[in-house]
């Protein structure tokens, strides 16, 4: 295994200008082949140098999702490489690496790395080994039908001979690329299903590894940004003398977001900025506070929205009975990345290089473009590691602080944001209200659903045209599983001010909440176990009732806990995935509570490794116990919290024994970054509810509210 070099970051990956079309076509005829030396370069994804040394290029971010491991273990299965000769380069941004699920957009999001990729990262493995397999027919003067593949050897067992996949790299190098390769069978897959060790575990335990915060170009400056406190705001003016007589500080420039104090060091940046004076035209904003958004959610709620799934007719089923309802209400949530946003630009008259620890190349590269106004050929993006993403590294606000300061001050400039810039300054996961109502029939089966839905549509707030239901504020919610007759789910869009923007699960992390809890609101009205209730309900979809199954048998569901234990329980569908989660807890009459354990069950299709999927699922359920925590409130158009004394995060003494189990399946993949969320705020709140029997229907958990005094 190789390591992946400092230098091969900072220069940002491979350099091939050929390479894979978009989607599945590959490159034909020797323009894909021919590369400098005795360097065997069939398409974007992969080369083969005269030693035999296998480098496959990530195009995707790498987030601590192990993206950079699966993608070269695809790759490498189809092409039969030696996986002790392969090492992964990262790219930067190249419109022959995009993604076909976002329209060929280079982009890490929406779990769709290996949904989107693993039929041409097979495909581009599968044309290469056919190449070498046909130059090494060639070569022995035997038909390609007696050869066969094995770690970057091609071998003719009939004579004994062998040639490497280096010794072959020249003569491969000038055919055709075949455009329908034939994909190894299941049973013939050697890392594809396996648990590969991660590749980029020993750059990051040693400190090897470059994340954005650690690039350092010749000449850098540090850039540290005031902005106003109120979303939307703008400078009115500022007065940088006293910021100018702080030792270090070399510029002081108004740039979109603020004004940026540039200094040769981090310290220095930020003591100068404290020490500027700004006056700040604070905007339509001033005066928003979480209250007033609570009301306007509120009248919203008493009007139908935009019908984003009705089948039957719900509000006749409901007049005939006395429905049950509940209001459900989920906060604004920042996305408190471990590693602040940072940015490092350097802007010259004819080029312009952009060091981003990215979860998005192709809007880095656009908006570096349009903010310089040079060409594409003229613009780099060099991707580091990413210190979490979760969605908030798919915006590219603080590519635009480093390019436009760095432009402003004729200097290589890193920008860094405090903790506080973070958390005051996000795209937050929309805060919603819920109104729901149900009636069961005589059996307890609902016979009518209904849920009107109000917060802002992030694709609206993006430029949708309005009237239009928006599927992220819908997700998990408008194709809930459950078999009822008749359902309604409205959207009503409500956008105050506060930007919001792609929280790891979306619309699915809080919509599960409601409706997992609803549903196990429905389950006690109608004396049933919430188990049992909703395997009845799920009816015809084997894939949701599996891993419900498979999570209640593992967790032990019916069979008697220590005294003072609870267990609760959801399902979710999200990202192409199916996820139950079963939560043990202990409720404490102070308030406090010990979740104990977790089991998870997940069927995300084909599992490529095994050992990335388990670390992805505790993951998720380690973000999705966060986001019971803390919220985001506004008082006077400004954010409350700052940091993770008010803003907390789960801690060690808070983490429970995870135990993850995968549905063995060949069905298309589904995603893993995200699926783990959803299910495990119901299935504690639920499990909260069975030691309490009080209802959790507004987060995030409060003290109060689970005492038993």
């Amino acid at each position: 295994m190789a390591a992946i070099s400092r230098r091969a970051l900072l220069k940002g990956g491979v350099a091939a200008s050929t390479g894979l079309a978009i989607g599945w076509e590959l490159p034909a005829g020797p323009r894909a082949g021919r590369a400098a030396g005795a360097v065997f370069s069939p398409s974007a994804w992969l080369r083969i140098d005269a030693d035999g040394l296998v480098t496959i290029v990530n195009s995707q971010s790498e987030l601590g999702q192990g993206t950079l491991t699966s993608m070269a273990m695809i790759i490498a299965d189809e092409l039969d490489a030696d996986w002790s000769r392969v090492r992964v380069e990262q790219s930067g941004a190249d419109p022959a690496l995009g993604n076909p699920n976002f329209g060929g957009q280079q982009l890490t999001a929406g779990s769709q790395s290996i949904r989107g990729l693993l039929p041409t990262w097979r495909r581009a493995g599968a044309a290469a080994r056919e190449m070498l397999v046909t130059a090494a027919a060639k070569e022995l003067g035997v038909p390609a039908g007696e050869l066969r593949t094995d770690k970057g050897v091609v071998y003719h067992d009939g004579s004994g001979r062998r040639l490497t996949y280096g010794e072959l790299a020249d003569k491969a190098a000038g055919l055709p690329v075949p455009q329908n390769p034939t994909l190894k069978t299941p049973d013939r897959w050697t890392l594809i299903g396996k648990g590969v060790p991660r590749l980029d575990t020993p750059d990051k335990v040693t400190g090897r590894a470059i994340y954005g915060i650690d690039v350092t170009v010749p000449g850098m400056r540090i850039a540290s940004i005031a902005r106003c406190p109120v979303f939307g705001g703008t400078v009115a003016g500022f007065d940088a003398t006293r910021a100018r007589a702080v030792p270090g500080v070399v510029q002081v420039v108004q740039i979109s977001s603020g004004v940026a104090v540039v200094a040769d060091s981090y310290w220095s940046a930020r003591r100068g900025r404290d020490a500027l004076t700004v006056r700040w035209t604070e905007g339509p904003n001033a005066k928003l506070d979480s209250a007033a958004i609570h009301r306007a959610y509120q009248d919203a709620a008493r009007q139908p929205g935009l019908v984003a799934r009705r089948d039957g007719d719900a509000a006749a089923a409901l007049a005939r009975g006395k429905p049950l309802e509940a209001v459900y209400e989920v906060p604004f949530m920042a996305h408190a990345t471990m590693e602040p946003q940072n940015c490092t630009a350097h802007v010259r008259p004819d080029a312009c290089e952009v060091w981003a620890p990215t979860q998005n190349q192709t809007g880095a590269e656009r908006e570096a473009m349009r903010l310089t106004g040079l060409p594409r050929d003229k613009v780099r993006i060099h991707t580091t590691f990413v210190g979490g993403g979760f969605g908030r590294r798919g915006e590219i606000d603080y590519v635009t602080d480093a390019v436009e300061t760095s432009k402003a001050v004729g200097a290589p400039v890193k920008v860094i944001w405090s903790r506080e810039d973070d958390i005051q300054h996000d795209f937050y996961r929309p805060s919603t209200y819920n109104v729901l109502r149900a009636a069961l029939g005589p059996d307890g089966r609902p016979t009518a659903w209904s849920h009107r839905l109000v917060g802002p549509g992030l694709f609206v707030v993006r430029g949708r045209p309005a009237g239009q239901v928006d599927p992220t504020a819908v997700e998990g919610a408008a194709n809930h599983p459950y078999e009822v007759p008749n359902v309604l789910v409205e959207w009503s869009h409500k956008d105050l001010g506060v930007p919001v923007g792609f929280w790891r699960s979306v619309g699915a992390s809080q919509n599960a909440f409601i409706v997992e809890s609803f549903v196990d609101e429905l389950a006690h009205a109608a004396g049933k176990d919430p188990f049992e209730y909703r395997r009845a309900l799920l009816g015809p979809s084997p894939r949701h009732k599996a891993v419900l199954e498979l999570a209640a048998a593992r967790a032990g569901w019916g069979t008697p806990l220590p005294r003072g234990r609870h267990r609760g329980i959801a399902v979710a569908f999200s990202y192409g995935s199916y996820a139950a989660e079963v939560a043990e807890i202990t409720l404490y009459g102070n308030g406090t509570m010990k979740i104990h354990r977790v089991v998870c069950a997940i069927d995300c299709g084909l599992p490529v490794n095994p050992d990335q999927i388990k670390a992805q699922m505790e993951g998720g359920i380690v973000w999705g116990l966060t986001s019971l925590l803390g919220e985001i409130t506004l008082k006077d158009g400004r954010v409350q919290q700052s940091n993770f004394h008010d803003y907390p995060m789960l801690r060690i003494d808070g983490m429970p024994v995870i135990e993850v189990h995968i549905v063995p399946s060949q069905e298309a993949p589904g995603g893993v970054g995200e699926p783990g969320v959803p299910p495990i705020a119901p299935a504690v709140c639920n499990a909260i509810f069975a030691a309490m029997g009080k209802r959790v229907r507004r987060l995030p958990l409060r003290s109060e509210e689970l005492s038993r005094d």
